[in-house]
């Protein structure tokens, strides 16, 4: 059930930061970790149902990445805002940062968004998170060989009334490091159908993976697990020990921590 901010009794804080070992090797990151709204916002004229759809959050990426990082005593960076307010995984001067519509709901609440209030907006939501991974990966990278970055997402079983195949995908641009070793421990698994790039591409300029990994030479996969899987804990438990061994695996390589450039593919666009 999605809850307000009003409910917590506290100031509202966007961000959530899990402390876990600065020198394990692996930084977590949830960009729609959570479907609340911060005071001053109402519901943003959307129906309560809609913000338990994947338009209001990443459905059970959460809970997965929680357990990856108690798992792995790694730090994680989430944010505690709805996607619907603003997009964390998004450029400042992307124009879907803040959505007037998304998938057929519409958001009145930010129909008359301005100038003044996309900047405001991102002041106190999105530059938070991101300055919060920004000050996690200068300490990480001054204490040990710079970590890998593991962004978890979450995607509709069916878009449009076309049911999607895949139990997991990974999305990335054009640094294979920690993709290859991530794609090949997904497939070693034979029960899974597996995507590469798939339902989206990872080449996204100013995204979050753009912004704190390929602009840093940092070893980086965007994990997207297919919601109905994990949408309870169970699946999120079961997800955890899928992913674990092979993050692991990935951590330890030393080739995948050093600091190296690709070229982006949104850059030769």
């Amino acid at each position: 059930m999605r809850q307000t901010a009003a409910d917590t009794g506290v100031a509202f804080q966007p961000t959530e930061f899990i402390s876990g070992d600065t020198e394990s090797g692996l930084l977590l990151l949830c960009d729609h970790a959570c479907n609340t709204v911060p005071p001053g916002y109402g519901d943003l004229g959307v129906p309560a149902e809609q913000f338990e759809r994947h338009i209001g959050y990443d459905i059970g990426a959460r809970a997965v990445t929680l357990e990856l990082a108690r798992r792995l005593n790694a730090p994680a960076c989430l944010t505690t805002f709805s996607r619907l307010l603003i997009d964390p995984n998004r450029g400042e001067d992307d124009p879907t940062l803040i959505m007037r519509l998304s998938d057929g709901a519409v958001v009145p609440g930010n129909a008359g968004v301005d100038a003044g209030e996309r900047a405001s907006r991102i002041d106190a939501f999105h530059k938070p998170y991101h300055d919060l991974i920004d000050r996690t990966l200068d300490v990480m990278i001054a204490k040990a060989p710079p970590p890998v970055i593991i962004s978890i997402h979450s995607f509709t079983p069916v878009w449009r009334g076309v049911p999607r195949p895949w139990h997991v995908t990974v999305l990335w641009d054009s640094d294979p490091r920690a993709v290859r070793p991530m794609l090949d421990g997904l497939r070693a698994q034979e029960d899974l159908v597996v995507g590469d790039n798939e339902p989206y591409d990872g080449a996204l300029k100013n995204d979050t993976m753009y912004r704190h990994a390929t602009r840093r030479g940092l070893a980086q996969a965007l994990l997207e697990l297919r919601q109905d899987l994990i949408a309870d804990e169970r699946g999120a438990l079961e997800w955890a020990d899928r992913l674990e061994p092979t993050l692991r695996n990935i951590v330890s390589n030393l080739d995948c921590r050093r600091v190296q450039h690709f070229k982006s593919r949104s850059d030769a666009d």
